[in-house]
């Protein structure tokens, strides 16, 4: 599946969108906590993946997975660590502590980048990063509570998911430029097995009631199989600094919901601080758009 680029920006839209629905779901649960969250989400993602790509790709795709590929493996340990350190940070801190956190994304993608795959950053994507980092910045120091012990663990759990993410779209990015014609959509597959593997034994005893199985499913389908599929066929055109800078409206997205969905109401700093997010996406994008149809240097 190729993707134009305008398709693929909106594409990641639409992810960040599923992704952002986390907070808000997770606050619903009655009796699920921590390990056990992140088991299930991962459990019922394996479930939908195993479904998915065998009808998206034929029943041979198992068989075409580039196993011996130190890139595949790579990027399914990236998935692993992204998806339960993000459900644990969940557990410990608010929503928009996590989401805060996670922003760090696009600073930590373009440093990687430009270190071991010498990625050129064109000067808007440069101002926007920076105006997108003193937006989170602001809503950081508005959200963050330090010197509380679970709220500050919960926000060094969250941290480990840009980390990972960065080197994730890295991966991506470098697989694609080399011309290596690895599928690393079924590393999304593997980093849900590691997860559910990894955190199943730290979940007993098991305490999720019915109703909090059926949302950790729809965690599992909606919120993080699709997207992330959907996800790496979008990293295949866009630039990776360009994909996670526009992750960042999960950050707005998900303080919304949480917002209105669980009454965890930011102030109104985190709400400049996310406008001035916005804004650097939309000013990135525009003169994008002109770079590309005009073809002047920005």
């Amino acid at each position: 599946m190729k993707l134009g680029h305008g398709q693929a920006v909106w594409g990641m839209v639409a992810v960040t969108a599923m992704w952002s629905i986390a907070g808000v779901v997770t606050r619903q649960l009655e009796q699920a906590r921590s390990f056990e969250v992140t088991f299930w989400r991962s459990f019922f993602t394996c479930l939908s993946l195993m479904f998915i790509l065998p009808l998206w790709r034929g029943r041979t795709v198992f068989l075409r997975i580039h196993w011996r590929s130190r890139s595949f493996w790579l990027s399914g340990v990236c998935w692993s660590v992204m998806f339960t350190a993000f459900m644990v940070a969940l557990t410990l801190t608010s929503v928009a502590n996590v989401l805060v956190t996670l922003a760090a994304g696009p600073l930590l993608t373009a440093l990687v980048s430009r270190v071991f795959i010498g990625h050129p950053l064109p000067t808007r994507t440069w101002m926007s990063i920076g105006a997108a980092g003193a937006g989170i910045a602001w809503m950081y120091a508005a959200q963050v509570e330090l010197g509380q012990g679970a709220r500050q663990l919960g926000s060094l759990v969250a941290l480990c998911v840009p980390v990972a993410g960065a080197v994730q779209w890295t991966i991506t990015q470098r697989s694609q430029s080399h011309g290596e014609k690895i599928d690393l959509v079924p590393s999304v597959l593997v980093g849900a097995v590691i997860s559910a593997l990894v955190t199943l034994p730290l979940s007993f005893p098991l305490m999720a009631t019915r109703t909090d199985i059926a949302w950790l499913a729809l965690l599992g389908l909606v919120q993080l199989a699709i997207p992330c599929v959907l996800s790496v066929i979008c990293a295949r055109v866009l630039k990776a600094p360009e994909v996670s800078l526009l992750a960042l409206l999960e950050v707005i997205f998900g303080i919304t919901l949480a917002w209105l969905g669980a009454n965890e109401a930011p102030g109104a700093t985190a709400l400049a601080g996310g406008a001035l997010v916005i804004g650097a996406l939309v000013v990135n994008e525009l003169l994008g758009w002109r770079q590309r149809n005009v073809g002047c240097d920005c």
